[in-house]
C-alpha cells in the first residue's frame, strides 16, 4: 500500500468531471470511463496517450507516493491529515493555462505563485514523518544520474526530487507526446479545457490517494476541505 497527498478539486467539480472524461477514469469512484475518438486520434490511440495519467487519476502531486514508516499506521496518518487540513486556509492560483512540461501536457499556473509554493512545501514537511525510506530500486527508478544536484538531494531527503524550490504544480493531462503530435495535442487540450484556463483555480482542499498495490490505479481515499483561518 502506498499513500500520496494530491490536490484535486472536489468530486462534483466541473473540472474534476471534465478531466475524468478526458482521461477515461474517475479517481473518486474508481470507475473506468469509455475512451472515445478525440480529434484525429482513434480511441485506441488516444487511450494510449492518456494511459499514464489515467492510472494516477486527475491530480497535482504535492507529497509523492510513499509507503508508511514502520512506526506509523494509517489511522495516525489520517489523524494528521485531518489536523493539517483544518489548519490551512483555502486560496486561489490566480490563473491556470495549458502548458507542456517536457513531452507531457498539463494544467499549470500561468506564473509561479508563492502561496502555492509555500503550501506544497508545508505538505511535504508535515507528512515526512509518515514516509518509509526509499528502497534502492525506488531511487534507481528516478534515474538520479539525470537529476540536478538539488533534485538528487531532495530525492534522498524527501523521497521525491521535485519539491521545495524545484516544485512545479501541474495537473497532468497526457502521457509523453511525440514531437510530431505535439501541436495537435496542444490544440486539443487548449480547446477541451478552455472553460477552466486563464481563470483562477481554487485550492480548496487536499486529497489522500491510495495505491493498493504497486502498479494498481490510484484512488481517492479521502478529500478534505482546507478550513483554517
Amino acid at each position: 500500500m502506498r499513500y500520496a497527498l494530491y490536490f484535486t478539486p472536489p468530486a462534483g467539480d466541473l473540472l474534476t468531471r471534465s478531466a475524468a472524461a478526458w482521461l477515461g477514469r474517475d479517481a473518486f469512484s474508481g470507475e473506468t470511463l469509455a475512451v472515445e475518438e478525440t480529434g484525429p486520434f482513434p480511441a485506441e490511440t488516444f487511450g494510449a496517450l492518456t494511459e499514464d495519467p489515467r492510472r494516477y487519476g486527475f491530480h497535482a502531486t504535492i507529497k509523492a507516493p510513499f509507503e508508511l514508516a514502520q512506526d506509523q499506521t494509517e489511522d495516525m496518518l489520517i489523524e494528521r491529515y485531518h489536523e493539517f487540513c483544518a489548519s490551512r486556509a483555502a486560496f486561489d492560483i490566480p490563473s491556470i493555462v495549458v502548458g507542456q512540461l517536457g513531452p507531457f501536457f498539463a494544467l499549470i499556473p500561468a506564473e509561479t505563485h508563492p502561496p502555492l509554493q509555500d503550501f506544497a512545501a508545508a505538505v511535504v514537511e508535515a507528512f515526512e514523518p509518515f514516509r518509509a525510506p526509499l528502497s534502492e530500486a525506488d531511487i534507481a527508478r528516478r534515474k538520479p544520474e539525470r537529476l540536478s544536484e538539488a533534485q538528487r538531494a531532495h530525492l534522498l531527503r524527501w523521497g521525491y526530487p521535485y519539491v521545495m524550490e524545484e516544485f512545479r504544480f501541474h495537473m497532468t493531462l497526457t502521457g509523453p507526446i511525440e514531437p510530431t503530435q505535439a501541436e495537435t495535442m496542444r490544440q486539443l487540450t487548449t480547446a477541451r479545457f478552455a472553460a477552466f484556463t486563464d481563470k483562477p483555480l481554487r485550492i480548496s482542499g487536499l486529497a489522500l490517494f491510495v495505491e493498493r498495490e504497486r502498479g494498481a490505479p490510484f484512488t481517492v481515499h479521502a478529500w478534505q476541505p482546507l478550513t483554517g483561518a
